[in-house]
């Protein structure tokens, strides 16, 4: 884009983002939106959670700067700033719920990151920063390099760096990051999570725009189905297949590989113990940063599957007007033969030939078939064994699912999934395979789940044998993953 004159002069007039930073609330919007949506990464907030948090907000500010400060509601503030002409929240009904929601703007969240770069920072690293763009310049070359003798020749002095290097480590010699190297490399990852969270919400506003065009066209639509259907799954496709949903369908599905995962999980854990990287004071919330985006990836994945939910509801509006147009036609039908029901017209009024024969062979007929006679033994009645034993019918296996699914909750409570292996690890198994089908079907009736089938995880108990004794025994199965979200409804 150029920054001319005119440019500007329109950016300044329409952009959310800028009528923000010359607003008069400003400190009182970007401190707060700050706090209630970014700092935590909500994606949405009820309207009467977010107001009672303005509330309390706008009730400190008072009492430092006095009652005229902000003379209005909280309520009367967010529905300004939800406003067209402001356009620094959205405001909107949920799916299943007539209670209104707010969600941060893409415009908003720009403001709030640029002002954040205002405040001077004790430490500005340049290093990481330079060997990123050296490395993505690399990546690109080598990436459209089309001769293949190029390429064999770039593999093989990458690897014979790799052989000197090992050497080096073997002989004693281990290369390590001084402590400035560390910092500046840290700095630079949060940087890069905290721009990646901002950048799912403007993908998330862009699908949701298509969504809302979808819904105005369906509305307005008068000419046939199919016309609309190829232009609205032509415009989702261009979507899917353009640059930016090719990346974020690549991101997505790197990131929902349970290996990448646990390896990033392993990653995190290691950098963040590090004296100085501590030093640093890193936000608690970098631990977690992959389930933020996970979480943040949801969402927009959700408003994907809202376009194909209103195209479904649309063909099911175009069969219904389409059975009904029928029934209005049958109806006439049946009324006009009514009327002439009683002065029928002379003569055949119609005749129908019959359409098949009817033809019976013998051999389809069934044969008879004898009725078998009780056959009834004179045999006088034992007398019943009195010694058996009736500790078998207290010996039998209960499994308690409620305690089961209080130990699955109690594992989701501080992290967003969990895999079955990990639950049996904290909890060994008491009844053996019994127990392993309850939390399988625990997984299917009551929690939300994910089964990863190019996976596969060993479960091990101990149970008893033929012999009597305990034996080690152990159960192969794809990953199962418990997922911390919305509950299912039992059965």
């Amino acid at each position: 884009m150029t920054l001319d004159y005119a440019t500007l002069d329109l950016l300044r007039q329409s952009h959310p983002a800028w009528r923000l930073l010359r607003s008069e609330h400003a400190p009182l919007l970007a401190s707060f939106l700050q706090r209630v949506f970014i700092a935590p990464n909500v994606r949405v907030m009820t309207q009467a959670d977010l107001a009672e948090a303005l509330e309390d907000e706008l009730y400190a500010l008072r009492e430092r700067l006095g009652g005229a400060a902000f003379p209005k509601s909280a309520l009367d503030y967010l529905n300004d700033w939800a406003a067209n002409d402001k356009g620094w929240l959205r405001k909107y009904y949920a799916q299943g719920s007539d209670e209104p929601h707010f969600d941060l703007m893409p415009a908003t969240e720009k403001a709030i990151a640029w002002l954040a770069t205002l405040a001077e920072r004790s430490f500005v690293g340049t290093e990481s920063r330079l060997l990123t763009l050296f490395e993505l310049l690399k990546q690109m070359s080598e990436g459209s390099e089309t001769d293949p003798q190029a390429r064999i020749a770039e593999l093989q002095r990458r690897r014979d760096e790799i052989d000197i290097e090992i050497a080096r480590v073997l002989s004693g010699d281990l290369p390590m990051l001084d402590d400035t190297g560390l910092k500046d490399r840290f700095q630079q990852f949060t940087t890069l999570a905290r721009e990646l969270l901002s950048d799912f919400r403007e993908v998330e506003h862009n699908f949701r725009g298509l969504d809302r065009r979808v819904r105005e066209r369906i509305a307005l639509w008068e000419g046939a189905k199919g016309a609309l259907l190829e232009e609205i799954m032509g415009e989702r496709d261009a979507i899917a297949d353009s640059d930016q949903g090719r990346s974020f369908r690549a991101f997505w599905d790197f990131l929902m590989s349970s290996r990448r995962q646990e390896e990033l999980t392993t990653l995190l854990e290691r950098v963040l113990s590090l004296q100085p990287v501590l030093e640093l004071r890193p936000d608690v919330r970098t631990r977690r940063v992959h389930y933020d985006w996970l979480e943040a990836g949801e969402h927009t994945q959700r408003t994907v599957a809202q376009l194909s939910q209103q195209l479904r509801r649309f063909l099911d509006d175009q069969a219904w007007l389409e059975n009904r147009r029928i029934m209005d036609i049958l109806h006439g039908i049946e009324a006009k033969a009514l009327a002439l029901r009683d002065t029928p017209p002379p003569g055949s009024v119609m005749s129908i030939a019959d359409t098949a024969a009817d033809i019976e062979l013998p051999i389809e007929r069934p044969l008879y078939t004898p009725a078998i006679k009780p056959l009834i033994a004179d045999v006088a009645l034992a007398a019943g064994d009195d010694d058996v034993d009736a500790a078998v019918l207290f010996s039998q296996v209960v499994v308690d699912r409620t305690q089961l699914a209080r130990h699955i909750r109690h594992a989701l409570q501080d992290r967003s999934q969990v895999t079955l292996r990990e639950l049996c690890a904290a909890r060994p198994l008491e009844h053996g395979l019994a127990e392993l089908v309850a939390y399988l079907q625990l997984a299917d009736d009551t929690f939300k789940s994910v089964i990863d089938e190019t996976a596969s995880e060993v479960i091990r108990w101990q149970g008893p044998g033929a012999d009597g004794e305990q034996h080690l025994k152990q159960a192969r199965l794809p990953r199962v993953i418990f997922v911390n979200g919305v509950r299912k409804p039992a059965r």
